[in-house]
């Protein structure tokens, strides 16, 4: 029994030593799990550095690394899709930049980081406190998303809702306060869908009468957006209330487009309003100088990021509304809410005031830009008009051109092809090009020689008749005038616009004095001028490179181009006691002349100059003499520029031109006026341009003695 007993204790002791060793074992794998999960957790990325992960994500619009950051085993309520959407739609709606993060506070233990969050938006900054929690998962800690985090006080079921108050566009107005650019009113044709009958031809037949291909239209009535009580915009037209009937327009005429418009509204499921759209009451008249605005590209709101433009802004593309866009386009205002499933609001984040643009006012004069374009409208021409006195720009005009108007209403690719295709080229803008001065260039020559005193205003240059070359080195090259005369001075050489005697003058002067005086007169420099103009030249190289080339330099031929307004710049000194007026374009109250090369002639050299020029239009023997008037003293000068591929082509053109101003002080109508027409060959020369300019003055200087 005694034995028994002994060996039913050793039994159970090692049943129970067996058992110790089991549960040692026991501890040990659970002891070391609970080392190796928590070596493991000690190489997670903490909840602190992950939030800031997650927020560059933001930044960078990275919707779906934003939500492989959620935690996958807690219902977050929100598929892919729908988190992808929501978080694009309010993020680039309020179009996010320069985020910025701060963590304010971690609890360890609940796992939620308090942090500070700013970025700009369309309405400002906005800037709040929030806070993020983070989970535990299988391979690291994972963000629980609720929209709190967009904004503290969102919730699933509200709205952000972004409201842009579009900026209104400043005016463009003239000396006299007229609109150059302004708001008008157009015809917006609309297309209600659901109202269509017999919806293909319909549509065919409406895109006829808009002159626009089918597609055009099933693509907007296809939009997303659309229903079938939807008013679709389609195409803007004129506003046929401001048509006169009775009158013809230049282009299609009122009572054609009055026609057109009704036919649409014959068709059902066509609708016409009104509409705002910006105008140009001048159309092709200041087209060049004014411009036009277009609807912002995605390109343009990529090149102007954060400068306030929406895919609903316009920008000025050329001319003054290019110029001034900064000023003219104003701030929109804009304001970011947070609305509740009625629509009911909770909260402003961001609100910034709605700043219209300024208007311009410039020194154009809408009359005499008008009288320019009328008298030119046929050629291929440029005008530039300014008071010599003041350097105010009063016109700049170039022909032929086009309608401004029509890139606001739309242009048709037919009617796109064919300004595009136009051999005169409307959209080319002439007064910003050189050209060849020809003989207006001649007064310039005269004031460069006196002044450098190579040239003596009475030596008597000899009557060479009407061909002349220096010597055999030239060749079978001969310098032409048109006529003869005696004594072969100065002055006469003005009147009768003597070639021969200028070439004699330019050689004299020397190429290098000839250079260094031009450069002085802002040759091969910008203008400043606020418009950019091309700049005038005297070589296509750095220097006059033979002595041909110099001889004809003299009388504006060789290599010298010139813009229309540096030459009216340059001509002011002639008014100026010898100092050249900068040229401006912005209106003042109270016009004060800023002198751009202040002295570059003495007094001396500007009156013996002048008095020339007086003779060119006051001698019945002057090239200008079809513009003398017996109330207003006048002076000027003709230039007829050959434009030949070489010397011995026969069949060049002709540019003709004419500079002409008041040189009195006491004039109350100031002018300067320099026009060139192209291919005035067979049609008077620069008699024509006379003739022309004769008529525009007649308007401007009327009555004012």
């Amino acid at each position: 029994m005694r034995k028994r007993n002994r060996k039913y204790q050793k039994k159970k002791t090692a049943h129970l030593v067996e058992a110790l060793v089991v549960m040692s074992v026991s501890v040990c794998v659970a002891a070391a799990l609970l080392i190796f999960m928590s070596v493991r957790e000690n190489t997670w990325i903490k909840p602190k550095e992950l939030l800031l992960t997650y927020m560059e994500h933001v930044q960078d619009r990275d919707y779906e690394a934003m939500y492989a950051m959620l935690a996958k085993n807690v219902t977050i309520g929100i598929r892919k899709e729908e988190f992808k959407k929501r978080n694009s739609a309010i993020y680039e709606g309020m179009e996010t930049q320069n985020m910025k993060v701060t963590i304010v506070s971690y609890d360890s233990g609940q796992n939620i980081v308090k942090y500070n969050c700013s970025f700009d938006t369309l309405a400002g900054s906005v800037s709040f406190e929030n806070e993020a929690q983070f989970v535990k998962d299988e391979d690291g800690y994972k963000l629980l998303w609720k929209d709190s985090l967009i904004f503290p006080h969102l919730a699933s079921s509200d709205k952000v809702r972004i409201q842009t108050i579009p900026a209104e566009r400043g005016n463009i107005v003239d000396r006299n306060d007229r609109v150059l650019a302004g708001a008008g009113k157009a015809s917006s044709v609309g297309i209600v869908p659901g109202k269509l009958k017999n919806k293909d031809r319909a549509i065919k037949k409406i895109a006829k009468l808009l002159e626009i291909k089918p597609d055009e239209i099933e693509n907007k009535l296809g939009a997303k957006w659309v229903k079938e009580d939807s008013l679709v915009p389609i195409k803007i037209l004129r506003n046929v209330q401001e048509i006169e009937l009775r009158s013809v327009t230049r282009d299609q005429g009122a009572k054609t487009e009055y026609d057109r418009q009704q036919k649409l509204l014959d068709i059902d499921g066509v609708m016409i309003s009104d509409t705002e759209i910006r105008k140009y009451p001048l159309g092709e008249a200041a087209a060049h100088v004014v411009g036009y605005v277009q609807n912002v590209t995605a390109e343009d709101l990529k090149q102007h990021r954060g400068e306030g433009y929406t895919a609903n802004s316009v920008m000025g593309k050329s001319g003054l509304e290019h110029l001034f866009e900064r000023e003219l386009k104003g701030q929109d205002g804009c304001e970011i809410r947070i609305t509740d499933s009625d629509g009911r609001e909770k909260e402003v984040i961001a609100h910034k005031k709605v700043i219209h643009g300024d208007d311009i006012k410039v020194t154009l004069d809408s009359e005499l830009q008008t009288a320019l374009y009328e008298q030119f409208r046929k050629d291929k021409s440029c005008s530039a008009a300014m008071d010599p006195y003041t350097g105010e720009v009063l016109a700049l005009v170039s022909t032929p051109s086009y309608d401004n108007n029509d890139f606001i209403l739309g242009l048709s690719n037919k009617k796109w092809t064919k300004l595009n295709e136009d051999k005169k080229k409307p959209l080319y803008n002439r007064f910003r090009q050189i050209w060849c001065p020809g003989s207006v260039f001649k007064p310039i020559t005269a004031a460069i020689g006196l002044e450098s005193g190579t040239v003596d205003p009475n030596e008597d240059y000899g009557n060479e008749g009407r061909s002349w070359q220096k010597d055999k080195s030239w060749g079978a090259y001969q310098i032409t005038t048109l006529h003869t005369y005696k004594p072969v001075i100065l002055e006469n050489a003005l009147i009768y616009s003597d070639n021969i005697y200028f070439a004699k003058a330019a050689l004299k002067i020397g190429a290098e004095r000839m250079e260094k005086s031009l450069s002085e007169l802002g040759f091969h420099e910008d203008i400043p001028f606020e418009i950019s103009m091309t700049k005038s030249q005297y070589s296509n190289t750095e220097a006059i490179e033979t002595e041909i080339q110099l001889a004809d330099s003299g009388y504006g031929q060789g290599q010298i181009l010139v813009n229309p307004v540096h030459l009216a710049s340059i001509y002011s000194a002639f008014c100026n006691r010898g100092s050249v007026i900068k040229p401006h374009i912005v209106y003042a109250e109270e016009a004060k002349k800023e002198l751009w090369l202040p002295q570059v002639f003495s007094e001396t050299t500007a009156d013996t100059v002048l008095r020339g020029m007086k003779k060119v239009v006051n001698d019945p023997n002057g090239t200008g003499y079809a513009v003398h008037r017996t109330d207003i003293v006048l002076a000027g000068k003709t230039g007829t520029a050959e434009i030949k591929a070489d010397k011995s082509d026969t069949s060049g053109t002709e540019l003709g031109w004419f500079a002409v101003f008041t040189p009195e002080k006491t004039e109350k109508k100031p002018i300067l006026l320099v026009s060139m027409v192209e291919d005035v060959k067979g049609r008077g020369g620069s008699g024509y341009v006379v003739a022309q300019d004769g008529k525009v003055l007649e308007s401007w200087l009327k009555g004012t003695k």
